[in-house]
């Protein structure tokens, strides 16, 4: 059993990186498939919680060293992350794309409040915090999951809830998404969707990342660690300041909204355009997912089914309401399903959903799902808050 903060620290990211390289070392039909089922994320939440459950370090030796690290490096990835976020680009996207992202969003908010209404009384004192985080990981990403994790307060127990739920009920719909892509013709003749807006701003996209031929060097790579880590503590600082003024947040949903803040100013900047934000952040966010799960023990989670449930309940309404928009509105099938996997999935799923209906439309899925950043943290502790009001 690992004692050693330092070893602890140092087996989780070890761990995380020999599973986010699975896909590239076992290759072939069969391993793709297992990977679309259980993509390196869902893999390391897993696994991780299994190494927890069994016991490989001790919870308590190492509660030090995971109190010291997560929330540090969880601001710096929040930070890098959302550099990427380009508002100027965001706006091409047109109204209708923008209508479809914020339905879905809204659509999945609400669908969060019903479920905790129907089902609160079966998931657990408390469980409308860990339904918070997850919410803004529906509506943006991991890294607003794990901001809102920080800023509620939420246990490793109940959060070891969410994270199933979020594996299991994620996963399954992005399968369910890349069938209904597939059926877009149909689809949008039922809609009677004019497309032809979509394809002239997927392509004016397109050339405009190939133009981009700027090299991920190491400078890049020291500089945006070390920004983020410098952006980390000083929001750090400034969100226990202004705690103790405006008491209304508490001191790390203060530091949340300083880095985002940061991020989408510095976004608007050429510091935004250097290469690596997309490799930084990513390290950074398996590490910080890692550091999650290996506090959940699955002994201790025997109520899964109600929450996987209460997920399912979410995926369905909000499925059925952005159908209804989709008549309404005219609104084609690569609106409404990239628009709601770049909520629940992110940068890691949206623009694979994207390639599939066209690979010019590749960087739209990964604006979209970038844009979920934006409202993910905040969106999600509206919703939290009102899922409070059930008890």
């Amino acid at each position: 059993m690992i004692q050693d903060g330092f070893m602890y620290i140092a087996a989780l990211v070890f761990i995380a990186a020999v599973l986010v390289n699975l896909p590239k070392i076992f290759k072939g039909p069969k391993a793709k498939v297992f990977f679309n089922f259980a993509p390196p994320i869902v893999l390391i939440y897993l696994g991780l919680m299994i190494f927890c459950t069994v016991r490989l370090w001790d919870l308590e030796a190492t509660a030090d060293a995971y109190s010291a690290m997560k929330n540090p490096l969880l601001y710096a990835m929040l930070f890098i992350m959302l550099l990427r976020c380009d508002l100027k680009k965001i706006i091409k996207l047109g109204p209708k794309m923008l209508i479809g992202f914020f339905a879905a969003t809204i659509s999945i908010g609400v669908g969060f409040v019903l479920s905790y209404a129907v089902f609160h009384g079966a998931l657990g004192e408390g469980a409308w915090k860990a339904l918070g985080a997850l919410c803004g990981s529906w509506m943006g990403g991991g890294g607003n999951m794990l901001a809102i994790q920080a800023a509620l307060h939420v246990d490793e127990a109940t959060m070891a809830y969410a994270l199933v739920m979020d594996s299991i009920c994620a996963t399954l719909y992005v399968m369910f998404l890349l069938w209904a892509i597939g059926n877009a013709d149909k689809f949008n003749k039922w809609t009677k969707a004019d497309t032809h807006l979509i394809d002239e701003v997927g392509a004016a996209l397109e050339e405009e990342a190939k133009a981009n031929t700027n090299p991920l060097t190491w400078q890049n790579i020291a500089i945006l660690l070390g920004s983020g880590l410098l952006v980390s503590a000083v929001s750090q600082e400034l969100g226990t300041m202004i705690n103790v003024y405006l008491p209304f947040f508490d001191k790390a949903t203060w530091t949340v909204l300083i880095v985002t803040v940061a991020g989408v100013v510095m976004a608007l900047t050429p510091f935004g355009k250097l290469k690596g934000t997309e490799e930084i952040s990513n390290v950074l966010l398996y590490i910080v997912v890692a550091l999650i799960a290996s506090r959940a023990d699955l002994a201790s989670m025997g109520n899964a089914p109600m929450w996987l449930l209460s997920g399912l309940f979410i995926l369905v309404f909000h499925v059925v309401i952005m159908v209804i928009l989709a008549k309404l509105l005219k609104m084609d099938i690569f609106t409404c399903c990239v628009a709601s996997l770049a909520n629940i999935g992110g940068t890691a799923t949206a623009p694979v959903l994207a390639g599939t209906y066209s690979s010019a439309l590749v960087p739209v899925g990964i604006i979209m799902a970038l844009l979920g950043y934006v409202v993910g943290t905040g969106g999600g502790l509206i919703v939290a808050q009102l899922m409070s009001l059930f008890g």
